[in-house]
């Protein structure tokens, strides 16, 4: 539910990438580098379409009984452009996400990038990120200004508006249902699920801003669901 001063503020934030995707084509989405912040539990629930099955019509109706995320999780950090993941960090227990922290990241994102996209330094970079606390203050800013990136406005409110949110995220979160790990295999699924992916995967899912922001400016800054 966004008030209509949240959606005045949406507007204003998504204006820029229409204008420049449709000045500049289909060329801009090979610039743009982003990525989240996201919860992975040691138990994650199958969603409802997973517990989908067939059945004859004369089959016995089975009971689904709800089930709890678990209360163990680690936070996992994943930057990705249009053809692969570049970045997985995993935040160590008991560490909070402030600016130091998101600055090593940074640095460790510039040399994913450097390592597995050659040449893509010396072009523009457009980094897609929320504006989390850490993420926005001087420091960081500083140090993102200093890599010469440039950043898309990103408001509160608006995950709809985050690849990471409705694309990638929701797919790991599915490839988890229903399975239990400890920390390493946590880990290790994470990482295999994220990098696992064909080519076409990551490619859709930097393609998907171009509708979700020409829909948000269409409905006057609504949120976008799908």
């Amino acid at each position: 539910m966004l008030t209509e001063e949240h959606k005045k503020q949406h507007v204003v934030c998504v204006l820029t990438f229409p204008m420049c995707y449709h000045k500049e084509g289909n060329g801009m989405l090979s610039h743009i580098v982003t990525g989240d912040e996201t919860w992975v539990s040691h138990f994650t629930p199958e969603s409802k379409q997973q517990s989908l099955h067939w059945k004859h019509t004369g089959s016995l109706k089975t009971k689904k009984f709800k089930q709890m995320f678990s209360t163990r999780k680690i936070m996992c950090t994943i930057f990705w452009d249009r053809q692969r993941v570049l970045l997985v960090e995993f935040l160590p227990q008991g560490t909070t996400i402030n600016s130091a922290v998101y600055c090593g990241t940074m640095k460790k994102l510039r040399r994913a990038v450097q390592n597995k996209r050659r040449g893509m330094l010396s072009a523009t970079i457009l980094l897609l990120h929320d504006n989390a606390r850490s993420h926005s203050t001087a420091q960081t800013q500083d140090l993102i200004t200093s890599f010469k990136w440039e950043q898309m406005d990103h408001h509160l409110y608006s995950p709809d508006l985050a690849p990471s949110d409705y694309h990638l995220f929701l797919h790991l979160k599915k490839f988890l249902g229903g399975k239990r790990f400890d920390d390493d295999d946590l880990k290790n699924a994470v990482q295999k699920c994220s990098t696992s992916q064909v080519a076409a995967f990551y490619e859709e899912g930097i393609q998907k801003p171009v509708p979700h922001y020409n829909k948000c400016l269409n409905n006057g800054g609504e949120y976008v669901e799908k």
